[in-house]
């Protein structure tokens, strides 16, 4: 039941991720005006997302009833995940965001597109208050809380942005990419330096210490590797970065640094999911 959580979390959080972070990105990249084949594509591909978004969720609410309830039958049973959406904080949130999940299937076949942007935002914001983001009460935990909606904010949108990166590429002969690479590398520093601050202030809240011990077990393993990864999607942005600047950069080596970069951006999720499911070992007094 474990790993079938950590698998559900993994799919839910990168799909909600990267639709955020694509359409966050979309009128900065490329402005206002309508991109038929790259907006169609997008659109698309983010009602394939949206849906198993849902599912997706949905399976989640079923794995943590089953887990509550100490077996697989009670989540099949409406009376039990009728108890766990009203009685407990999980359950309270989840109501919420999987009615976002349905408004968002809904205003991507609909011609909504003023609602899609917002109704992804709240989808990704009420994310922050499940996992480790519950664990606090009082003002203390509405700002950890507050603090993991910006993380969230800057993993989704640069995640997405990626994305979206590479959906511009598959078009390339369409675009100038020098101005959308500079544009994407100016708001990623800003990126990179919130999501930082705000990883370090949740690991400082969770854990009591600037950095969990012991180093090689456990939840601090974990966040180990994952901040691994975003060093070295942070180490490729970089150089990116310098070899746009002295013209150096080729179309082909471009599409797969940035694929690398995003495929390692995916497995910072993978970790993340891993992490949200092991005690953080907050140090008492």
């Amino acid at each position: 039941m474990a790993t079938l959580l950590v698998l559900c979390r993994f799919v839910h959080f990168i799909v909600v991720l990267l639709m955020f972070g694509a359409w966050a990105f979309r009128p900065w990249l490329l402005g206002g005006d309508t991109q038929p084949a790259l907006d169609r594509t997008l659109l698309r591909l983010t009602r394939g997302l949206a849906w198993i978004g849902l599912a997706s969720g949905a399976a989640w609410l079923l794995l943590i009833t089953a887990s509550m309830a100490g077996g697989w039958d009670a989540a099949l049973q409406p009376n039990t995940v009728r108890l766990v959406l009203s009685k407990t904080f999980f359950g309270q949130v989840w109501v919420w965001h999987l009615l976002l999940n349905l408004l968002l299937v809904i205003a991507l076949v609909k011609p909504w597109p003023a609602l899609r942007l917002p109704l992804l935002a709240l989808l990704l914001a009420t994310l922050a208050p499940v996992g480790h983001g519950a664990m606090l009460d009082g003002m203390s935990g509405r700002l950890l809380i507050l603090n993991q909606v910006v993380h969230l904010v800057c993993v989704g949108a640069w995640l997405g942005g990626l994305l979206l990166l590479v959906l511009i590429f598959r078009q390339a002969p369409s675009y100038r990419l020098e101005p959308v690479l500079r544009r994407f590398s100016g708001v990623g520093y800003g990126l990179v330096a919130a999501l930082l601050v705000s990883g370090l202030i949740n690991v400082r809240v969770l854990t009591g210490q600037l950095w969990p011990t012991p180093l090689f077990s456990g939840f601090a393993l974990i966040l180990l590797i994952k901040v691994m990864l975003v060093l070295g999607m942070l180490g490729l942005a970089l150089l990116n970065r310098l070899r746009l600047d002295s013209d150096e950069q080729r179309l082909a080596s471009l599409k797969g640094s940035v694929m690398l970069e995003w495929l390692l951006g995916v497995c910072a999720v993978a970790a993340v999911s891993v992490l949200g499911t092991l005690p953080p070992m907050v140090l008492a007094g």
